[in-house]
């Protein structure tokens, strides 16, 4: 998926994953706008079991990067991850006094973002300010 004027942006997308989207969104916030090395130490050393998840479709969205469009793993970095939601399975569970409760089961959509990284110059850094203001005091 190639988006006019920011670069080129690649994506994959897992449907119908049966974990929670809660659960699941929990590591994509961790992963989001990290560098591809930090984002695949965070899916594989993660006790989360929704990091495993996330992290088969990280690396099917680099390896739709580097055999569709060419872009070298090592210039990567996750511009967007997010976990939308899926159809409900619905099972029902007795319950004291011949009644029954509804158990939801969850089904999540997870879908990577990876595109080429921008290297920043130190003024487009975060805390550049503070640094700048510190070296006039100094």
């Amino acid at each position: 998926m190639a988006e006019a004027g920011e670069g080129v942006r690649v994506r994959a997308v897992a449907k119908h994953v049966r974990i929670s989207p809660s659960k699941a969104r929990l590591i994509a916030d961790m992963v989001r706008g990290k560098d591809l090395e930090e984002a695949r130490y965070i899916t594989t050393f993660s006790p989360h079991n929704a990091a495993r998840l996330v992290g088969k479709v990280l690396e099917s969205a680099v390896a739709n990067a580097e055999h569709n469009n060419g872009l070298r793993a090592d210039d990567l970095m996750v511009v967007n991850c997010f976990v939308d939601e899926g159809p409900t399975l619905k099972r029902w569970r007795p319950r004291a006094y011949g009644r029954a409760t509804r158990i939801r089961k969850r089904t999540s959509h997870i879908t990577v973002i990876v595109g080429e990284r921008e290297e920043l110059g130190k003024e487009g850094r975060r805390g550049s300010r503070r640094r700048a203001a510190a070296r006039r005091k100094g």
